[in-house]
This record gives C-alpha cells, sequence and structure tokens, in this order.
C-alpha cells in the first residue's frame, strides 16, 4: 500500500479505537465526533490510495462521491448520516436542529461506531483485493 494513504489508516484507526473508549464511557458526542473523522480520513485514504489528491474539505459524502471505482457504493446513507456529527458534536453552538434530539443518544452513537467499523472494514478488503489483483 502506498505509504501517504498508509498514514490516513493509521489516523483512521486510531479515531475508531478513540471513539470506541469514549462510547464505553458514555461519551456519545464525542463517540459520533471520532465516528465521523475515522470515515473522513478511511475516505481521503482511499483517494489517496487512487492515486487522487484527497480535496480539504469534512464533507463525507463529497468525498465518498469522488471514489471511482467506489469501494463503498452501498454505505451511502450510512456516510449521509454520519457527515451530520461535525459541526455539532464539536460546538454548542453549531447549527440548531442539526442533530434530530440534540445530543446522540446511546443507540445513535452506537450505530455512528458500527458504521465507520464496517466502512473501514470494506476500506481494507478493498485494499488488499486490489493488490492481489
Amino acid at each position: 500500500m502506498r505509504a501517504e494513504a498508509e498514514r490516513w489508516f493509521r489516523f483512521a484507526e486510531e479515531d475508531l479505537r478513540v471513539a470506541t473508549l469514549v462510547f464505553e464511557e458514555q461519551i456519545y458526542t464525542q463517540t459520533c465526533f471520532h465516528a465521523q473523522q475515522a470515515v473522513e480520513k478511511i475516505l481521503k485514504g482511499l483517494l489517496v490510495y487512487q492515486e487522487r489528491l484527497p480535496p480539504k474539505t469534512h464533507a463525507l459524502l463529497y468525498l465518498w462521491e469522488q471514489l471511482s471505482p467506489n469501494p463503498l457504493s452501498d454505505f451511502k446513507e450510512e456516510i449521509s448520516l454520519l457527515n451530520l456529527f461535525y459541526a455539532p458534536t464539536r460546538y454548542p453552538d453549531a447549527l440548531p436542529g442539526s442533530l434530530p434530539d440534540g445530543y446522540p443518544s446511546k443507540d445513535i452513537a452506537e450505530k455512528a461506531l458500527q458504521w465507520a467499523t464496517a466502512i473501514y472494514q470494506r476500506a481494507q478488503e478493498y485494499i488488499k483485493r486490489s493488490a492481489i489483483e
């Protein structure tokens, strides 16, 4: 794997670990934030792997749309939902109403963590498959 893409994935792994730790501590805003961050880094790592320069954006859906081929094509809904977590989980005065009930619930945080983990696993499978071909 290209060294630069590997660095993106290492940072994504750290965000997943942090998301897991803060979920266990019942800090659900940070679980969602780090899940979003992990997916952002996964998407940028995939773009680098595909020899593209990742744009400087936090817009997950935009990053997802840049992948070609897109190994995460069936994760559009999850990525769209994870995209909601960037600003509202970082800033108390972020866009009002951007999260349906204000703070993310345990269920939402758990889903965010599961989605980010599944997206990470799919990205790793794609890289392993394409390295063999």
